[in-house]
């Protein structure tokens, strides 16, 4: 089970694992109802290494990415959510609308994000442009995508329950 830290104690853990020559995984998003899809996300991408660090988006972050009524739950509970589930290890959250600044504060030796990012030169209609991409870049990260589970995005789930009758 992780924790609920901030970006420091973040920075701080990070060194702690380098000195042990252990491999980090950083993720983020939002995780805004979450549900079974998020799960095999992050269990695929502590997987990839020894520890797993979650950003998540701030509630004011969230708002200007997603729209009206987003986020459904408030960022201290998607963090405290995160951070019971047993393939994280650390989870904070960020206020930026990207993860550029914990990416640079971290350098996480691996850097995921879901199957519907590409790195900008592989980007369609289909998949958008990763824009950390040069931040993870610049310090000589991997970035490595995961594909979801079908149909279970937080998209999906709220069409769904608008639906009901």
């Amino acid at each position: 089970m992780g924790e609920h830290i901030t970006l420091d104690e973040g920075r701080a853990r990070r060194q702690s694992l380098h000195r042990a020559g252990k491999r980090l995984v950083f993720t983020n998003g939002h995780f805004d109802l979450l549900h079974v899809g998020h799960l095999d996300y992050l269990e695929k991408a502590r997987a990839l290494g020894d520890a797993l660090f979650v950003g998540v988006n701030s509630d004011a972050s969230t708002r200007r990415l997603k729209g009206v009524g987003r986020p459904i739950i408030p960022a201290g509970e998607r963090a405290r959510l995160l951070a019971a589930l047993a393939p994280v290890s650390a989870v904070f959250i960020f206020e930026d609308d990207t993860a550029d600044e914990p990416i640079a504060a971290l350098q996480p030796d691996i850097y995921v994000k879901g199957g519907d990012y590409a790195l900008s030169t592989d980007a369609s209609a289909a998949r958008k442009p990763l824009p950390e991409a040069p931040t993870v870049e610049q310090y000589g990260g991997k970035i490595i995508f995961i594909e979801y589970l079908p149909e279970h995005s937080t998209s999906d789930l709220i069409a769904r329950i608008k639906a009901l009758p």
